[in-house]
């Protein structure tokens, strides 16, 4: 499915948040493409159609557009995980909706998976915060509801959460790179079946008690 052409000004150039985000997309492509270190500003102007001074005008530099890049890719993922935990009550179909979080987003946008949890340049603080933005965001979601539920030690809640959330978002990664034989449906019903044995084994802590 192609998205819609941006509309153009009267002078026929793009608005600037629409070449901005016809930009982000290129350039998306490019870095899952090629990886950070060997993407360069001067392919991804040429495949936007655009001249290097008009990539720069929007993105100072290549660092400068992969921030911007994994900060919308990060705040997607994160946006999903609240979400598919706001989409129910019933907790095994919040596991449920979960994993299929991260198997739907690993499969429709690969691109921007891989930016976020294989990312080339963990070395930099700022790429380093936001990649664990995503594991951190989503499990105090995640442990808020677990602490609520079963009246654990917020640590304990936390750490539950964060395994739950390395459930989705790494057996999600092996399905996609091992081109598995099973379909996404059953890798989601595989994986949510693991998340939900193990975390439903915790007894639900009765309103009142102590």
């Amino acid at each position: 499915m192609t998205n819609p052409a941006p509309l153009k000004t009267p002078n026929g150039r793009l608005p600037r948040t629409a070449r901005r985000a016809q930009l982000l997309h290129v350039a998306l492509e490019v870095f899952a493409e090629s990886g950070y270190h060997a993407a360069s500003m001067d392919e991804i102007a040429d495949r936007a159609g655009v001249s290097k001074p008009v990539l720069y005008q929007h993105f100072p530099g290549k660092l400068d557009l992969y921030l911007a890049l994994l900060e919308s890719s990060v705040e997607t993922v994160i946006e999903g995980v609240r979400a598919a935990l706001e989409s129910t009550q019933v907790n095994q179909n919040r596991v449920q909706a979960t994993m299929e979080l991260w198997y739907d987003y690993v499969a429709d946008r690969g691109a921007a998976f891989r930016l976020v949890f294989e990312a080339d340049l963990t070395s930099d603080p700022r790429v380093r915060s936001l990649v664990e933005r995503v594991t951190d965001e989503s499990a105090t979601m995640i442990a808020a509801i677990i602490r609520e539920d079963t009246n654990l030690s917020p640590a304990a809640s936390h750490l539950l959460a964060a395994g739950l959330v390395g459930i989705g978002h790494v057996s999600a990664r092996s399905w996609m790179a091992s081109d598995s034989e099973l379909s996404r449906a059953e890798a989601v019903q595989l994986a949510a079946g693991l998340a939900w044995r193990g975390i439903g084994g915790f007894p639900i802590h009765a309103e009142g008690e102590e």
